[in-house]
């Protein structure tokens, strides 16, 4: 096991998966969540930043429930899935609250075939899903059946126990990749849909507005919502737009009109001529003035 610490020079400590831990030390685990479930043979620090080297499918009954995936925030409520690959890292709420069902699945207990069908690595889809009615109940049936065939070792030999598991968890992880790829797609549209109205909005606003809160607002969405969107579809975030946006009106008042350069600052929503020429300068590494200069 790797024991190093989390953060410093040596790292985040990645924890495998427990086998010893499943039932007849096959290369699964299911059951419930809460105080009374163990997730590591070690007392892990799950409330510190760590790493996993199997996947984890958290099913909850309650909510709301706060958890870290690669440094972005999650809330999942009654009804929701999270779902976190190998490698990533991620932390547990210090607050708890996690009930639900959990699912473990080590690398290798499925065959090829079925991880590629099943999307087991597809690290772009997004960990928080969230299903609606009829997904929700095919689900929690397909995990409950799991659940049973997991539990029951006194009717099947281990070796057919296994297939069986294997077979009950491909009905499962088939369910749950349709649902991610549903949700990425849906989630692409909705940020093309986000992005564009942010767009729309800075374009007539961006003399006068610079806060990203702002537009959130002005458009109907969280802020979150908006760093999603606009990153996917740029790479940048909100304001990162917004100041890109002010500075090429800027580079073009001074290129190509003789106003004062505290005239054009008051253009792009800058009053102060020092204040403007600082954000200039900043996101130019050249003044206002120089710039005009290397211009004419």
């Amino acid at each position: 096991m790797d024991t190093r610490g989390e953060g410093g020079a040596e790292g985040i400590r990645t924890f495998p998966f427990p086998v010893e831990l499943s039932v007849g030390g096959v290369g699964m685990q299911v059951g419930p969540m809460g105080t009374e479930h163990t997730w590591h043979p070690d007392s892990a620090p799950l409330e510190r930043v760590h790493r996993i080297d199997f996947h984890i499918v958290m099913l909850f009954s309650e909510g709301p429930v706060r958890h870290m995936i690669d440094f972005a925030e999650y809330e999942a409520q009654a009804g929701d899935l999270l779902w976190i690959r190998p490698g990533q890292v991620h932390r547990f709420s210090g607050t708890g609250g996690y009930r639900g069902t959990v699912l473990t699945m080590q690398p290798g207990f499925l065959p090829r075939a079925t991880v590629e069908a099943t999307g087991l690595y597809r690290y772009d889809l997004p960990p928080l899903l969230h299903p609606d009615e009829a997904q929700l109940s095919a689900l929690r049936s397909a995990l409950a059946q799991l659940q049973h065939e997991y539990e029951d070792t006194a009717t099947l030999p281990l070796s057919l126990h296994t297939a069986v598991l294997r077979h009950s968890l491909t009905a499962f992880l088939l369910r749950l990749a349709h649902l991610a790829a549903s949700s990425a797609e849906a989630a692409r549209g909705q940020a093309d849909t986000t992005f564009t109205l942010f767009r729309d909005a800075v374009e007539k606003g961006f003399a006068t507005n610079h806060s990203v809160s702002a537009y959130a607002d002005q458009l109907g969405y969280s802020r979150r919502t908006l760093v999603r969107a606009v990153r996917a579809a740029t790479g940048q975030t909100p304001k990162g737009f917004i100041d890109r946006r002010v500075i090429l009106e800027a580079k073009r008042l001074l290129a190509h009109t003789d106003m004062p350069i505290g005239r054009v600052g008051a253009a792009v929503g800058f009053p102060d001529a020092a204040n403007f020429s600082k954000f200039f300068h900043q996101h130019t590494e050249v003044t206002p003035a120089a710039f005009r200069a290397e211009l004419r």
